[in-house]
């Protein structure tokens, strides 16, 4: 069962509601989570409702739900997977608040310091780009950028099953001597537990490629992009951005004749998988991957088909075994900053 906080996003509870009985239709297994009062009547037949009083809004600091609003929607969700009444939680929400509770409530795997978000963005080969951190963690030391590399790892195996996930350090040029200092420090941390995996198979169990650009990432140069809080947050949001600007001047460009109206109709089912491809919608939300739970952190403009696809995503998470993978295979590879 998944853990839907009902009351989590600019959309919300309509757009959560409709996101869930998507999902629900599709097999996935939700319980929403919010005041009752306000879901009255809205929550058609088959989907089941834990009363939850209060709200965090997006204007509060991320602390308000363990110290002010201990019974909020964000926090409760995240009590049902600790007490095994759910197995995944999945909040389009305040994304700090989450952190704050994933963390105090479900608490980070052992040798997991400061938990990343890490999302999945389709390459220019047919192959998905994990790509982490988006965010929980601005400033970063080199050894903390080793743990996502880890983590990162585990989670190409788990989910997307790479047999050995090729694992780069974003940077402004493949040569080692590119990139700040923390980057240049990370290369020789991994680099150093790369050789140790070639001499002596099993030790790390990491496949470290050295420096990708950002480009070359799309482009299927890596499995795993490994990049500070800061950089990976701008860099998705470019991305999405530069996807929607695409999409919106072809639009226009389409809608000047006649004719080209004509050409676009013959090139709608391209069309439509070109944008399955490549909206944020399709996969719906970032995993704050190193908590002892599947915790999913959505857009907060999500709307309903965001949402089905964010509560997909968890559930994949939860059949593929991710968390029990992660704490089977971190622990021991991880450097604690």
């Amino acid at each position: 069962m998944i853990a839907l906080d009902a009351f989590g996003g600019d959309r919300a509870p309509e757009a959560i509601i409709a996101g869930a009985v998507i999902a629900h239709r599709q097999g996935v297994p939700v319980v929403l989570v919010g005041n009752a009062e306000k879901l009255r009547g809205k929550v058609p037949h088959g989907l089941t409702v834990v009363h939850s009083p209060d709200t965090v809004e997006m204007d509060e600091p991320a602390s308000t739900p363990l110290r002010k609003k201990p019974e909020s929607s964000i926090r409760r969700i995240f009590e049902l997977v600790r007490d095994g009444q759910a197995t995944a939680a999945v909040t389009c929400g305040h994304s700090g608040a989450a952190m704050a509770c994933a963390l105090h409530v479900l608490g980070p795997v052992s040798g997991v310091t400061r938990p990343p978000l890490a999302t999945v963005v389709p390459r220019k080969d047919g192959g998905q780009l994990v790509l982490l951190d988006l965010g929980a963690n601005v400033d970063c030391k080199a050894e903390l950028l080793v743990q996502f590399a880890v983590l990162g790892d585990a989670y190409a195996r788990a989910v997307l099953r790479v047999e050995r996930p090729r694992v780069g350090l974003l940077a402004n040029g493949e040569e080692r001597g590119k990139g700040n200092e923390q980057v240049k420090q990370a290369w020789d941390l991994l680099d150093a537990m790369a050789l140790a995996e070639r001499a002596h198979p099993g030790t790390s169990g990491l496949h470290f490629v050295g420096n990708v650009e950002p480009l070359e990432a799309m482009r299927g140069e890596c499995d795993v992009l490994v990049c500070d809080g800061f950089v990976g947050n701008v860099m998705l949001k470019t991305v999405e951005g530069t996807v929607e600007v695409v999409a919106r001047i072809l639009k226009e460009e389409i809608l000047r004749r006649g004719s080209d109206r004509f050409a676009a109709w013959l090139l709608s089912g391209a069309w439509r998988r070109f944008r399955q491809r490549t909206t944020y919608d399709n996969v719906g939300g970032a995993l704050l991957l190193g908590v002892n739970g599947v915790a999913v952190v959505g857009h907060g403009r999500a709307d309903a088909r965001a949402v089905a696809s964010a509560l997909r995503f968890a559930h994949g998470c939860v059949l593929a075994g991710l968390v029990p993978q992660l704490k089977a295979q971190v622990g021991s590879r991880l450097v604690k900053p």
